[in-house]
């Protein structure tokens, strides 16, 4: 039975990865602030703690009864476009915690941190699956933030904590805060039908790689298991290359309700469109998403309307 410390375990990565982890007979300690994440998603069974990670004092309350096996790091702004709001608090947030955790890893001796990552570290790139030697040119504060963090923890290597950083894309499923407006693209549309219309900021000819919560999960899990991911950055991607306008087709044959869609404005720090080259991921962690975009879709619109009546 291994410990493991997961952070943002209130929220919608962290909760499925940790009772992931609790399902496979291991012990769960989890640190959230709740300012994002909700107290009724900490898997049961988790040891939890209420702090911000980008807190020093957070730390002084986290005393593990022996070294973590692993540190997962997933708590943190999760949105480019808030990023804008207060550039501050989105370095405080993600790089600033993310610091916080590679020196309290060294001064309680665990040796292992995964950390999330996003694809938003590549920033405009050719329309062609990009590869983790892209050059990274973010967009956002928030992308600019992971970024710092990936160079933190390659740093960091050098006094023996073995880091991966999962670039994730863009993440759905069951379990995502369908109350965010500002976070989640497949969320903030699927929850905008049950009011008949679906305001898009943005071109329908944007693209993006949509990946299920279950293979999010299982790539952080893999990581444990495959010491050749250690010190690299690692793409996660699900569905390839999908238009907006066709996740918007497959939300709208989903809805048991009509509903239209109408484009206006734009989101701060938007790009056109990336999606994933697997190669290294499966190279180095064995991954390859399990659930295509309609398997998913359906899966999620079945949890949302189940849970909210519709």
């Amino acid at each position: 039975m291994a410990l493991y410390l997961v952070t943002g375990i209130a929220g919608f990565i962290g909760s499925a990865l940790g009772g992931a982890l609790l399902a496979q007979g291991h012990e769960v300690d989890g640190v959230d602030d709740l300012s994002t994440g909700f107290m009724e998603n900490v898997p049961a069974g988790a040891a939890f703690f209420r702090g911000d990670c980008g807190e020093s004092e957070t730390y002084a309350r986290l005393l593990p009864k022996r070294p973590y096996d692993a540190i997962f790091h997933i708590a943190g702004q999760s949105s480019g476009e808030v990023s804008f709001d207060d550039p501050l608090r989105d370095l405080r947030t993600n790089t600033g915690s993310t610091l916080h955790l590679l020196r309290f890893a060294l001064e309680t001796g665990c040796r292992r941190l995964v950390y999330a990552s996003s694809m938003s570290v590549y920033g405009e790139q050719p329309d062609a699956a990009v590869r983790e030697d892209a050059p990274c040119r973010p967009m956002s504060f928030y992308g600019v933030g992971k970024l710092a963090s990936e160079h933190y923890l390659r740093i960091y290597g050098r006094y023996g904590i073995a880091s991966t950083s999962l670039r994730l894309f863009n993440v759905y499923g069951p379990g995502q805060n369908m109350g965010n407006m500002r976070q989640g693209m497949v969320s903030i549309y699927m929850s905008m039908l049950a009011d008949g219309v679906v305001r898009v900021k943005g071109r329908p000819d944007r693209f993006r790689d949509f990946v299920y919560i279950d293979d999010v999960v299982r790539a952080f899990l893999a990581c444990l298991d495959h010491p050749e991911s250690e010190g690299r950055e690692l793409n996660i991607g699900g569905s390839g290359k999908v238009l907006v306008g066709d996740l918007l087709d497959r939300l709208l044959a989903l809805s048991k309700t009509p509903a239209r869609v109408e484009f206006a404005g734009e989101t701060p720090g938007d790009i056109l469109g990336i999606h994933a080259d697997l190669t290294l991921a499966r190279r180095c962690l064995g991954y390859v998403p399990r659930t295509d975009l309609d398997a998913g879709l359906a899966a999620m619109y079945a949890w949302h309307t189940g849970r909210s009546g519709g």
